[in-house]
Formats: structure tokens, C-alpha cells, sequence
């Protein structure tokens, strides 16, 4: 018998309890974008992030598997493109769309059993020379410390979170990733809480050109 999943619930528009960190890391590095960039926001939920880019001008399209997200996205965004599709190698040719000058994925990467087949359909998605961002819960040495001496471990990986991270990556491993798929030029930024303690990262990688 399949298994059943529990969806992510998004019940309105407002941007998730991370988005206030992510924000400004993700557009230092997305860089100077307006009008005539492409942007393929991966895994866009209820399309806040899509939303950012839209009021810089950008054209924007916006991929999820959450039905009630893409529904809550369409109808704040109309603007933008919004398709209930899986983020596989595959993603550009089921869009049918040319590529893009950026795709950006936040807080995915953690939630995929297959993480290679991602990054080569976001990798497939841009034109040369385009860039990816993504982001994901942090994990390093000092941190992983940490929560060892306060005992949270049970708390931080919970294995009862319905639909929660199978993966669990440091900025090392994510670079590797990035690098397998063919990302170039990598970048870091840590986001939220002090130094190596960080809440999240966001990486970025450019397609060579």
C-alpha cells in the first residue's frame, strides 16, 4: 500500500517563520535583478519569495507539490506563473519554458530523497552564465556541539515530524553537492542566530557560461 504523506500547511499568504532571515541573503545574492530577469522559484510554497521578485519587476514562474500553496500563490500573485510540479531532472522540459537567469529554492533540499535529481533540473533550468540560490537549515561542528551539550538532539532532529528534513546538510556537503551537479563560483552566507550557530544557510552556484 503507498504511503501517505502529510503536506506542508500553508492556510495564507504570510511568508513562513524563516523567510525574515532568508530574505536579504537570498537577494544579496541573487544580485542586480529587475525587469527582463527570469526567475524559477523551486519549491515556492505559497509564493512569497516568487512575490519579492515580482515587485523588482522580474518575470517569475513558481513550482510546489502543495496543492493548497499553489492555489493561495495563483491567487495573491497573478502575475506570475504557478504549476503544481515536481522538482526532478526534468523540471525545465515539463515547464515548457525557456531557461531562466535564476532559480532560487528555499528550505528544500532538506525534505528530498534524491537530491542529485534537483540540483541537475535546477542546474537544466538555467541558461549559461545563470545563477542558483539555495538554502537550507544549517548544520556544523560548533553547533552540532552545542546541541549534543544541551541534549536537544531529539528535539532538533525529530524523527516525529510528519513530512520533516530526511537530510541534513553542512556547508561542506552542500558545496559538494553543488559542485557534482556542475555549480561553479559557489557562495556563503549564514542566516540567522550568531556565527556558526546559524539557522539556516544560502548558497548560491553559477552555470558556467
Amino acid at each position: 500500500m503507498r504511503q501517505q504523506y502529510k503536506e506542508f500547511g500553508y492556510s495564507s499568504a504570510a511568508p513562513a517563520c524563516s523567510a525574515a532571515v532568508l530574505l536579504r541573503p537570498v537577494m544579496k545574492l541573487a544580485g542586480h535583478v529587475g525587469p527582463g530577469t527570469r526567475v524559477l522559484d523551486v519549491g515556492c510554497g505559497n509564493g512569497y519569495f516568487a512575490g519579492r521578485f515580482l515587485e523588482r519587476g522580474c518575470t517569475v514562474v513558481g513550482i510546489d507539490l502543495s496543492p493548497q500553496g499553489i492555489q493561495i500563490a495563483r491567487r495573491t500573485y497573478p502575475a506570475a506563473r504557478f504549476e503544481l510540479l515536481a522538482a526532478d531532472a526534468k523540471l525545465l522540459e515539463n515547464l515548457g519554458e525557456p531557461p531562466f537567469d535564476l532559480v532560487v529554492s528555499t528550505e528544500v533540499i532538506e525534505h528530498l530523497y534524491d537530491p542529485r535529481s534537483y540540483l541537475a533540473g535546477c542546474f537544466a533550468a538555467l541558461r549559461p552564465g545563470g545563477r542558483f540560490i539555495c538554502s537550507t537549515p544549517y548544520h556544523g561542528y560548533v553547533k552540532n556541539l552545542l546541541l549534543s551539550l544541551a541534549g536537544r538532539w531529539d528535539q532538533h532532529l525529530s524523527p516525529l515530524w510528519d513530512g520533516g528534513h530526511i537530510k541534513f546538510w553542512s556547508r561542506a556537503t552542500l558545496s559538494q553537492a553543488l559542485r557534482e551537479a556542475g555549480f561553479q563560483n559557489l557562495r556563503f552566507r549564514g542566516a540567522g542566530r550568531l556565527p556558526y550557530i546559524w539557522m539556516s544557510m544560502v548558497m548560491s552556484g553559477d552555470r558556467p557560461g
